[in-house]
């Protein structure tokens, strides 16, 4: 084989493990976030424990070579330096989502959603954690520019500026498509144990 051949068969064979990425902890064993999963490629995984930036807890069956070496492609890692968690949640429409837990706040319908000025702006409400809330499109054309009073409407719960830790817990209920069975025992560790 020549070292076209190999260059070339080495970048086409390596696509499956894309399929491998690392569950990714912070310095105190717990994920760096929930939702969306703290997931890293397995090139970052391989990268970060070679720079020993992180410990690796836990290891796929398959391998990746080097001429020199052979690396277990890593499943779970924990980072070295703690990362402290960020203080309040940026004001973003995925995280208004998140917070509402992706249902409509007017009929607790999911799917096709969009966001509704509780105190429309028209009437002077503004842009805030206190005053927007996820809406399906029906309700949101049905209560248009009209207090939810005048419209007849009520909301399942009061918008609340959320912290962190609020939506790493709604981000549980909302696991990504894939779980390795090596990450479970630290997505779930601290949650209620049936008795």
């Amino acid at each position: 084989m020549t070292q076209t051949e190999f260059r070339t068969d080495f970048v086409r064979a390596p696509s499956a493990l894309k399929h491998y990425p690392a569950l990714v902890l912070n310095a105190d064993y717990r994920p760096l976030s929930y939702y969306p999963l703290s997931l890293w490629p397995w090139q970052e995984a391989v990268k970060a424990a070679w720079l020993d930036r992180v410990d690796i807890v836990s290891e796929y069956d398959e391998v990746v070579r080097s001429p020199s070496t052979i690396i277990k492609i890593p499943s779970v890692v924990v980072l070295k330096d703690y990362i402290k968690p960020q203080k309040q949640v940026a004001f973003t429409r995925f995280n208004l989502f998140l917070r509402d837990e992706f249902c409509c706040q007017y009929c607790g319908a999911r799917g096709d959603l969009t966001f509704d000025h509780v105190v429309p702006r028209a009437s002077g409400g503004i842009t805030s954690w206190e005053n927007v809330v996820a809406a399906c499109s029906p309700c949101n054309l049905r209560k248009g520019s009209r207090s939810l009073k005048q419209c007849g409407m009520s909301l399942q719960k009061p918008p609340r500026r959320p912290v962190p830790e609020q939506l790493h817990n709604v981000g549980r209920k909302f696991p990504p498509n894939h779980l390795h069975e090596s990450w479970l025992d630290f997505l779930y560790w601290d949650a209620e144990l049936d008795a």
